[in-house]
């Protein structure tokens, strides 16, 4: 780790957000021990772990900064955190399930620093760690059925060996310009996890920023490494998406597509099969409806870009399997376990 570096001629400061993963923190940090540049410094911000997360980092990489907070606040509060803390004019937010390819960090800050200043991050190309052959997310998308997608998804990556712009990008391995994450105030710390990126992406987005991916950067990922109960994880899903939309699409836009807003709804609440959570998270929404609100007419009032921009933004496909496909198999399935129960009787 770059301990040597001096401050002010570090050029990116890496920032990790850690809850209880203690599996995976020694292949992330000894994958950027040994990044071939040093113009960088490490953050973990450890999220209240149970596991002895900061402990091990303290004392297996001394050079890495632990800030160990009390208790588990959320993904978008800690990067938030380490963005504060930072002082490079780049940040790099990376998840502790992901192993980055030694010239991941330079290739990034290469890219930046020859793009023009309307392109706030850099997207590198993800890949699967368990198959280092496809793609885990070379960027993320958005439909107005609410499907917030990892772009190339189990792909094979040699289809995405080249350079484009993206909807947003993936904060689980993303370079941003600090200036810009402080512009628009940091991820909202609301979302907790999950679809915070998405909506930071598209906040950018109605300001005028753009966002590339860049594939000479790479990195391994694991994804959902933090083994999150998948209670929660619906309950967020279905709080966040709402948030998504409520927050920052004009109205006029809403109604527009207000057919599909509500076939999403219905598809990831089949989709999920946790009814329960479903509904918690539609409660959480409505709690949270208010301040939502307020948000709501900061963002649009701010806004710099008209409405025909967001049909270059948000795709109209629909989500597959299609929610004819689930209902069947739905049904198929308690048939099946029906006539289970009927032998055992």
């Amino acid at each position: 780790m770059p301990s040597s570096s001096k401050a002010g001629a570090r050029k990116a400061t890496v920032v990790i957000p850690n809850w209880n993963g203690i599996q995976w923190l020694d292949g992330c940090l000894s994958a950027l021990a040994r990044q071939d540049t040093t113009v960088f410094a490490a953050i973990v911000v450890d999220n209240g772990s149970t596991d002895g997360s900061a402990a091990f980092i303290e004392q297996h990489y001394p050079d890495v900064e632990v800030i160990r907070l009390a208790s588990n606040t959320g993904f978008a509060n800690a990067a938030n955190i380490g963005i504060t803390k930072a002082a490079t004019p780049y940040v790099v937010l990376l998840n502790a399930d992901t192993e980055a390819f030694p010239d991941f960090l330079s290739s990034l800050i290469e890219r930046i620093e020859a793009a023009p200043p309307e392109v706030a991050a850099i997207n590198p190309q993800m890949l699967r760690l368990d198959d280092p052959g496809r793609i885990d997310d070379a960027g993320d998308e958005l439909s107005w059925y609410g499907a917030a997608t990892k772009r190339g998804h189990n792909e094979p990556a040699a289809a995405y060996a080249q350079e484009r712009e993206v909807f947003s990008p993936c904060a689980g391995a993303s370079l941003y310009r600090r200036d810009f994450l402080l512009a628009l105030g940091g991820f909202d710390a609301v979302f907790f996890a999950y679809l915070e990126d998405v909506d930071l992406g598209l906040r950018g987005r109605l300001l005028g920023y753009r966002y590339l991916y860049s594939p000479e950067a790479k990195v391994l990922h694991k994804s959902h490494g933090a083994d999150l109960a998948l209670e929660r994880y619906v309950e967020l899903m279905t709080r966040n998406r709402l948030l998504l939309f409520a927050k920052n699409v004009p109205a006029r836009l809403l109604i527009r597509h207000a057919p599909k807003l509500i076939y999403g709804q219905v598809y990831f609440l089949f989709a999920y099969a946790r009814p329960w959570s479903s509904l918690k998270g539609y409660w959480s929404f409505v709690r949270r409806l208010p301040d939502t609100l307020r948000k709501r007419r900061t963002v649009l009032r701010n806004t710099r870009v008209g409405l025909t921009a967001w049909d270059a933004w948000l795709g109209n496909d629909r989500p597959n399997p299609s929610l004819v496909a689930l209902t069947k198999a739905r049904l198929l399935r308690l048939m099946n376990s029906k006539v289970r129960f009927g032998n055992l009787a």
